[in-house]
């Protein structure tokens, strides 16, 4: 490594995540390396004092949660192109973590000190909110970045919990969406949300916008997957007069009301994944975690 720095971010509802770090920190420091710690939540997240108080970025940051924990840190720390080293520790899934038992192994600490690892590169998006004004100007909102998606749903003060929204794709109009609402995810993300709403599943070395409808009333609005550099243009239809929730890697973001309008593209930034073993196989790690073929495994048992 370059820098003496190494981050510690744990999932902070998670008495195993906390004593994990207390541990990970102890031998790290045994490294002659220094260790600066943060939990995070959606409700808690100190990362911004961890850039304010520290005068050089980390090598890297050890996150030890499930896949939430990650993606919550993964906002923060691609725009200063910060590598992720994760470990499912507190977590469930863990699409996007290594297991837990690798820390124990006498090599690792070794390891991680001399760069004997790969670093992926995944896709992020960009989500910008505009409100048009009385005079035809826009402003800026807000601006998000995700990992694995935003969402577009009814919020749930509504009387209805269906939504109407118009899709243009590079200035041109798609569709109407009238349902739950719209899923729009990275390759990352094809293994989320969009899945469980019948998207496809898209290797994260892949770059392309996944666009899924949630529950949609039409059976004609189905997934479609279109390139990177697309910029799609999401407006509620106005006659409705509803009030949009844009979500993020299932976090709140704001509003979106009937004078607004919602840009996602693909973001400048993209998130860096250590991963350990050069040989890992996305498709054992996707059949593992989705019970693939299980029927067959524990037929091979016999």
């Amino acid at each position: 490594m370059t820098s003496n720095l190494i981050w510690i971010l744990y999932r902070s509802d998670s008495d195993t995540a906390y004593k994990e770090t207390l541990n990970c920190k102890k031998i790290i420091e045994g490294y002659e390396k220094k260790v600066l710690c943060s939990e995070i939540s959606n409700e808690t997240n100190n990362i911004n004092q961890l850039f304010s108080v520290s005068e050089i970025l980390p090598e890297i940051a050890l996150v030890l949660g499930g896949d939430g924990t990650v993606l919550r840190a993964a906002r923060f720390l691609s725009p200063k192109n910060i590598p992720i080293l994760s470990f499912n520790v507190g977590g469930n899934l863990g699409f996007l973590t290594h297991d837990r038992h690798i820390l124990k192994q006498e090599n690792f600490w070794e390891r991680v000190t001399n760069n004997r690892f790969n670093i992926q590169k995944r896709m992020m998006l960009e989500a910008t909110v505009f409100t048009e004004k009385d005079n035809h100007e826009s402003t800026i909102k807000g601006s998000f970045f995700a990992l694995n998606d935003f969402y577009l749903r009814s919020c749930t003060d509504e009387i209805a919990p269906t939504c109407s929204l118009d899709l243009e794709i590079d200035g041109e109009a798609v569709d109407k969406y009238k349902g739950d609402g719209l899923i729009f995810s990275t390759p990352t993300g094809s293994t989320a949300y969009s899945m469980a709403a019948g998207g496809p599943i898209i290797h994260p070395s892949l770059d392309g916008i996944i666009v899924s409808a949630i529950c949609p009333m039409s059976l004609a609005s189905r997934p479609i997957v279109v390139p990177p550099e697309s910029q799609l243009v999401i407006k509620p239809i106005r006659e409705n007069k509803q009030k949009i929730k844009l979500w993020l890697d299932g976090s709140s973001g704001c509003l979106i009301e009937s004078n607004d309008t919602c840009l996602i593209k693909k973001s400048n930034h993209s998130t860096s994944i250590i991963i350990l073993d050069e040989n890992l196989s996305y498709y054992k790690t996707i059949t593992q975690k989705l019970h693939w073929a299980s029927s067959l495994n524990e037929r091979n048992k016999y």
